[in-house]
């Protein structure tokens, strides 16, 4: 899903302000990049970067600011796909390994680099993983509380309930078996959202983003944008910093 040429020629000095704009998964100013890297991000490499649309750049401040954009996130986590530029000499080189074996991990662990990177400390959650599986709690704690509030009323407090996170997640399985053509093979999101259009878009997002967690589950972004729809894009599902539009269940 990934191609050299989904991957713009850049500087050396480009490449380490993606890497370490992609790490920080944050607004850095230049002080900020100079202290963590030993360079600004100014002058034609922060240009070239805007005008490629990788790069948002804050010039309101005295000191300009940057972050990745949605395209910046793409680029970054493909540019070990490309061959590093002649210029960067070894140093380049050798961080494109670093890249390629950190994609391969994270695609065994089926953990996206949204996720891997972001930081912790603007979660009340103490790991990155976390605030995928504390959505749900609200729901079981509405469905516990439901008893207590269904003695005036007859029938209705039955289909109003909403469902556990297990109920949700057991929907979304059953919808991806009806689907895919074999165990592990990838299913548009929008697909499976049209298989449960009656289901609680927020207790849907949280239920996927909780699955990503579990070893059969794997819930990744489209590398190849332009051939996204309209209707694929309004089923993303947000996981980190990165809109995903496939799932696959099953063996990898």
């Amino acid at each position: 899903m990934t191609s050299p040429a989904d991957v713009p020629h850049l500087t050396p000095n480009q490449i380490n302000a993606l890497v370490v704009l992609m790490v920080e998964a944050r607004r850095l100013t230049n002080v900020e990049l100079k202290e963590l890297a030993g360079f600004t991000l100014t002058g034609k490499d922060n240009r070239k970067l805007v005008d490629l649309g990788l790069v948002d750049t804050d010039k309101s401040r005295r000191t300009f600011a940057h972050e990745l954009t949605e395209q910046g996130w793409r680029v970054a986590r493909q540019l070990h796909t490309a061959a590093p530029p002649k210029q960067g000499g070894s140093t380049t080189r050798s961080l494109f390994v670093v890249l390629s074996n950190l994609h391969r991990s994270l695609d065994r662990l089926r953990v996206s680099h949204g996720d891997f990177f972001k930081q912790t400390e603007a979660t009340a959650a103490p790991a990155t993983s976390e605030p995928r599986h504390q959505a749900p709690v609200p729901t079981a704690t509405a469905t516990t509380a439901a008893p207590a509030a269904a003695a005036p009323v007859s029938a209705a407090p039955m289909s109003a309930a909403p469902m556990s996170a297990a109920e949700v997640e057991a929907l979304v399985r059953s919808a991806y078996r009806d689907l895919a053509t074999a165990p592990g093979a990838w299913v548009g999101l929008a697909d499976v959202r049209d298989r449960l259009a009656d289901t609680d878009r927020a207790a849907l997002d949280a239920a996927l983003r909780a699955m990503v967690g579990r070893e059969d589950v794997r819930i990744i972004p489209v590398a190849n944008t332009k051939s996204l729809t309209a209707r694929d894009r309004a089923a993303a599902v947000r996981i980190g910093n990165e809109d995903n539009h496939a799932l696959a269940i099953g063996p990898a």
